[in-house]
């Protein structure tokens, strides 16, 4: 359910290829909306834009958002399969363009990237707050939890039961509602506090130059 990083390095050197212009390729659909028709499921970076990103964005968080809402609004009894299950199956899309965006703002940013990146931060520390602090779906979470002893559960599925549980309660589930309203502001000013300290980061790497002026410091490196 949260967004997930790490990517096969061969992805992120194809994603090296990502084009900015969608008239170069003659095309109008979004990608990222669409199954991967390529080798492995890999994303086709020749085809994904920078114009992509925040609508498949948005479209992410409007789907998890739907599909959270219709976990914690049923009537039925909440059990691992309609509560656990289903929540970590929401936000397929979010992550799928999340995977791509993020490891490549990694390894290949740009200023059209880092604006997104600073766009993006604090709606998706928001949309995380608004699943992660719903008192509804915390407690269709705890329900199946607190029973989780009398269920037949295998090692991954205690281990998936053990990892939502504790996320939402690592969250802020447990918090009041003002330690809540709290906890947000923290979120989102962290989430720009971070972006901020990794684009000033990469700056500075990227502006470092080391210059050599005595033959005698190129000791020991071959020819």
């Amino acid at each position: 359910m949260k967004l997930k990083n790490g990517i096969p390095s061969m992805i992120l050197i194809c994603g090296m290829l990502l084009v900015t212009d969608k008239t170069v390729m003659g095309q109008n659909t979004n990608p990222f909306m669409e199954t991967y028709n390529t080798p492995y499921g890999v994303p086709p970076f020749d085809k994904i834009t920078i114009p992509d990103f925040i609508p498949a964005f948005q479209e992410g968080m409007k789907q998890q958002q739907q599909a959270v809402t219709a976990i914690y609004r049923q009537r039925s009894v909440p059990t691992f399969q309609n509560t656990i299950v289903a929540l970590e199956e929401s936000g397929k899309l979010l992550n799928k363009v999340s995977t791509v965006f993020f490891n490549l703002s990694s390894a290949n940013t740009s200023p059209e990237l880092e604006a997104i990146s600073k766009q993006m931060a604090p709606e998706l520390s928001k949309h995380s707050d608004d699943i992660y602090l719903n008192a509804d779906l915390f407690k269709r979470v705890k329900v199946v939890y607190d029973k989780r002893e009398g269920q037949k559960l295998n090692v991954e599925q205690k281990r998936l039961l053990d990892k939502t549980y504790k996320g939402f309660v690592r969250s802020g589930a447990n918090l009041n509602a003002a330690q809540q309203v709290k906890m947000r502001a923290i979120n989102k000013e962290f989430s720009l506090l971070t972006l901020n300290f990794g684009q000033h980061l990469l700056a500075e790497v990227n502006s470092f130059e080391l210059l050599i002026d005595q033959q005698a410091d190129l000791a020991g490196l071959p020819e």
